[in-house]
């Protein structure tokens, strides 16, 4: 790989993995070791947690497919190899979250996969690309599943902070693409269609009745969460990647010298 071209993103819009197909991968546990490896990247590079979310999902029986998917993977990361986290100081103890999901699109099994991001300040302190288990017949129940999860992480963050001694003047502002979403948050009222998730539903509406956070919309084209859910092309891509705070320059050599230690 040390002389492929690279490409601008991780995942190509269009890649539908699936488990269909006979031509199977002729070393598997090359793949399982590539893939268990890149895992540590997220770390450091949220915005392929997706691509490296799906990939996971063929461990057990790769195809030709999904080892080509893995080398275009490795083909964006050649070309990208000073990216990285950048966290600037800041006195902005303001928390502010995004949430997403991407209603039944995985082609196997129609289950939706969520994505959330949360910041302190401006700077990203918490994401998670996961795979639901179960399969959700409504997208607003399905992004309101998301929202639920991410007011609990937003919760485990306060927490944290609490112990720090570092608080917040405003509530928490999670931002939310899909309206149904935004309205029930802040509906006192139950319908039937939606019994089937009270618990959410009852779990997010007191906290936002309390003021302990706040739920708004936001275009689907600034929602940061996107790139933990899906592919996206790569100018919408590049745009949401650089709202994450990655920095080309923020990789750290280890090589110092006297200065360095002074």
């Amino acid at each position: 790989m040390s002389n492929v071209k690279s490409v601008k993103t991780p995942m190509a819009p269009s890649l539908k993995l699936t488990n269909d197909g006979t031509t199977v991968y002729q070393h598997p546990s090359l793949y399982r070791l590539v893939i268990g490896a890149l895992q540590y990247l997220t770390i450091t590079r949220p915005y392929i947690a997706y691509t490296i979310n799906k990939l996971c999902q063929f461990m057990h029986h790769p195809l030709e497919s999904h080892w080509k998917a893995a080398k275009i993977l490795l083909r964006y990361l050649k070309g990208t190899l000073q990216h990285g986290l950048h966290y600037k100081k800041s006195s902005d103890t303001e928390i502010h979250a995004y949430c997403d999901s991407d209603w039944a699109r995985d082609q196997e099994d129609m289950r939706s996969t969520s994505g959330k991001c949360v910041y302190l300040g401006t700077n990203i302190v918490s994401w998670m690309a996961k795979k639901q288990r179960v399969v959700s017949r409504s997208s607003t129940k399905e992004k309101f599943r998301s929202l639920a999860s991410l007011v609990t992480e937003i919760q485990y963050i306060q927490n944290l902070l609490s112990e720090l001694h570092i608080s917040s003047t405003q509530p928490p502002l999670i931002w939310c693409d899909n309206q149904g979403g935004v309205l029930l948050s802040s509906n006192p009222v139950l319908h039937t269609k939606t019994k089937h998730f009270e618990l959410d539903l009852w779990f997010v509406r007191e906290r936002v009745a309390r003021g302990q956070i706040q739920v708004k919309h936001i275009p689907a084209r600034f929602q940061v969460a996107d790139l933990l859910t899906k592919a996206p092309s790569s100018t919408i891509f590049l745009d949401l990647r650089h709202k994450l705070t990655i920095d080309k320059q923020s990789t750290l050599s280890l090589k110092g010298d006297k200065k360095d230690i002074q």
